[in-house]
């Protein structure tokens, strides 16, 4: 059983008492993460803390802390990067800025000391050794397997992208000033040890990246020192400031990892009001009338403006109040574009042939992936403006490129399939089901039904059992 979680040491406070997060240390025997499924590995990774009391107690609220004195774990963590990686990577064709940014905390800003071009590593440990800089490598889990199998287990679990960077400080110095992110953070500690002061928030669940002066803080709420092994999560409400202790290596290496920014309940209104205005455009004649004469010149709008803007709202309100049609499209849509491949080993044939028997109407067949596999309803992508009909969408990561996972500005595209409205039923059926017979499929025909399955199986989707 594990240990009793205790409260961690905190600094000195002004005014009300925070919240205290729990220091908690892994019970005997080695401690091993669960790749087996992706709520296993959550629950493995914030072990031995219930995913009930973390999403109930910290989650977007307080941080968590937890100490583990495993040497195991310790040695598996030092090999997802080290300093020694950066050669290696250097030789691939890494540049300033897009891969790797070095920097410096002066004065309590930031200060960037890149170069221009590509980066090699001899300058880069320079920079590193004499001006002892920070050396932050942008997304690692583009080039480190088990940085790729670790991440792409938590966006299975979360259902929103997942990024990190790695960040490697000298001894005795900081990189960052003090700030607060725009998402939840896990901080993993690889190699050394790093100094942390958490503060209270200034803008709760804040949406944008910000640096905040120190002298404005105040005393830290919270305090402590990672080592290898160790664990933080910290909600993006929370200032942070570290530097690396001086300890048997000479500096620091940690891995956060962070997501969920576009993914709020704001995020999803936005998306899902689009559709609910197509459809009661379609249906409601009030919403096809012409807004009044010169509303767009107005400086204010106007009061009757106003009150129709509030009826239709209302009117989208009840819609969805009486609606089981499947919401969101794009945000669905953009997610599974930019999220990492399935993890495997090899070239990934597996997941760009089919394999194993066709499927029949008398196959017994099950989804495969379904980890990886959006299914939505949304206006025809490619008929007109004047023409568009509601399509089954489709859409899946099995052949997105690793290399350009959260990269912002490399382009993507969809991979999916599209189906008749008419698919929709029988598409749930699939997506409910451990295994389901073809031919009880909710179709009209068994040829429809059978199409369907061959569909799904040469897209790598659907194995029979």
């Amino acid at each position: 059983m594990p240990k009793k979680a205790k409260p961690a040491g905190t600094g000195q406070e002004e005014g009300p008492a925070p919240c205290k997060q729990p220091k908690v240390e892994a019970a005997g025997g080695p401690f091993t993460l669960n790749f087996d499924s992706p709520s296993g590995f959550f629950e493995s990774l914030i072990s031995p803390i219930q995913t009930e009391t973390f999403f109930k107690e910290f989650w977007e609220q307080k941080p968590l802390l937890i100490q583990r004195e495993d040497p195991a774990l310790a040695a598996y963590y030092q090999s997802l990067f080290r300093l020694s990686d950066l050669k290696s990577l250097c030789g691939r064709g890494m540049y300033y800025g897009r891969d790797v940014n070095v920097c410096r905390c002066v004065h309590g800003k930031k200060k960037v000391l890149n170069k221009d071009g590509k980066v090699h590593f001899l300058q880069l440990r320079k920079d590193f050794d004499q001006k002892r800089a920070t050396i932050q490598f942008h997304q690692p889990q583009r080039f480190k397997d088990e940085l790729w199998r670790i991440q792409e287990q938590l966006e299975c679990y979360f259902g929103s992208l997942v990024g990190s960077n790695v960040y490697i400080t000298p001894a005795g110095s900081q990189g960052l000033p003090p700030h607060y992110d725009d998402v939840e953070v896990f901080i993993l500690q690889l190699e050394g040890q790093k100094h942390w002061r958490l503060y209270r928030p200034t803008v709760p669940l804040a949406r944008e990246y910000s640096v905040e002066a120190e002298d404005g803080l105040g005393r830290p709420a919270h305090e402590f020192t990672l080592k290898p092994s160790d664990l933080m999560q910290s909600p993006h409400t929370i200032h942070v400031q570290q530097d690396t202790v001086p300890s048997d290596i000479s500096y620091s290496t940690v891995v956060g990892g962070g997501g969920a920014c576009s993914s709020s309940w704001g995020d999803f209104l936005l998306d899902t009001i689009s559709g609910l205005v197509f459809d009661a455009a379609k249906e409601d004649v009030a919403f096809r009338a012409g807004i009044p004469r010169q509303l767009l010149l107005q400086v204010e709008t106007t009061a009757d403006a106003r009150r129709r803007l509030s009826g239709f709202l209302r009117t989208l309100a009840d819609r969805l109040e009486g609606t089981n049609q499947l919401l969101s499209s794009d945000m669905k849509k953009d997610f599974v574009m930019n999220r990492l491949p399935p993890f495997h080993v090899g070239d990934g044939a597996a997941l760009s042939t089919p394999g194993g028997q066709l499927p029949r109407l008398d196959s017994i067949v099950r989804l495969r992936y379904k980890d990886h596999i959006v299914l939505t309803v949304m206006p025809d992508q490619g008929g007109s403006d004047e023409t568009q009909e509601k399509m089954v969408y489709i859409y899946h990561s099995l052949q997105n490129r690793r290399e350009t996972h959260m990269m912002g500005s490399e382009e993507t595209e969809a991979y999916g399939l599209r189906f008749p409205l008419s698919h929709v039923d029988a598409l749930k059926q699939i997506w409910s089901s451990s295994a389901i017979s073809v031919k009880d499929l909710k179709l009209a025909t068994d040829e429809e039904k059978e199409s369907l399955a061959l569909s799904l199986w040469t897209e790598c989707l659907l194995q029979v059992v």
